[in-house]
């Protein structure tokens, strides 16, 4: 951190601030609103209140841009997540509610996991409640998120944004087959996992659960590039996701009773 986060280094609880508000903008720049008795107010993925001094910090320390009324992260937002991580500030996210345990597949068996829901494309919604207070993502929707995020991934099916410069036949000798053909079984297997799973939510769902869980745009964004009233794009997320759920996790058939036909001893059905 420079000289000018001396103020932040000297309190704690300035610091524990400004790291909870520099890792919510690296998920999105956020509207920023004053709130009268609770500072400001910051939405984006997730609606959040900071004091006023700690906005202020941020974009001192060169931490954040403030545009158009919109707060974003900057190019040194990134450094000073990790240089914090690794100064002990882990401990902090986890008693804060970022760390959550839960089961995963590795390698074809279930083990006790660590979720770092700051870090997960759902996380904002992860911890959001509904009326009841209770979790408004039910786990099963959450896990089948996660697991087309897994494919999404593994099936190498994310945009190249970056310039290749190597040569096209480098790789490959006279005759030898590429494309498709040089994409490994396991990044095969995981795009037809994934085109499944798009089937199964359908056109109208798909595209909400693609956006939020693969490319990580906040509910905010999705409502504002698909025009959408606002509030609404968590409940289309919610849906699609159960409908993943049900997907990979297809529930037990019914177990109908058989109809009886009552008659006498003597009767014979009629064919």
């Amino acid at each position: 951190m420079s000289e000018a986060g001396g103020k932040a280094n000297s309190d704690p609880a300035l610091r524990r601030q400004l790291v909870k508000l520099v890792r919510q903008l690296a998920r999105g720049e956020c509207r920023v609103e004053a709130v009268e008795g609770s500072g400001l107010r910051l939405t984006g993925a997730e609606e959040r209140f900071y004091p006023e001094a700690i906005v202020a910090e941020a974009r001192s320390l060169g931490l954040a841009r403030l545009a158009g009324g919109r707060l974003a992260a900057s190019a040194e937002a990134t450094a000073f997540l990790r240089r914090a991580l690794v100064a002990g500030e882990e401990a902090f996210v986890e008693q804060h509610g970022g760390i959550v345990r839960t089961a995963a597949e590795v390698d074809g068996v279930r083990q006790p996991v660590r979720r770092d829901l700051l870090e997960s494309p759902l996380g904002a919604v992860a911890r959001l409640k509904d009326r009841d207070g209770k979790a408004f993502l039910p786990a099963e929707a959450l896990e089948a998120g996660e697991r087309l995020l897994a494919d999404f991934t593994r099936g190498q099916l994310q945009p190249r944004v970056t310039a290749s410069w190597e040569p096209r036949l480098a790789s490959r000798a006279k005759g030898q087959a590429g494309g498709q053909a040089e994409i490994a079984d396991s990044a095969m297997a995981a795009r037809l996992r994934f085109s499944r799973a798009m089937d199964a939510m359908g056109p109208e769902l798909s595209g909400v659960a693609m956006d939020v869980c693969c490319f990580s745009k906040g509910l905010e964004t999705v409502e504002r590039e698909r025009r959408w009233p606002v509030r609404s794009a968590k409940l289309m997320l919610r849906t699609a996701l159960l409908a993943l759920a049900r997907h990979y996790a297809p529930p037990l058939p019914e177990n109908r009773r058989k109809t009886h036909h009552w008659g006498t001893e003597d009767y014979r059905p009629a064919l």
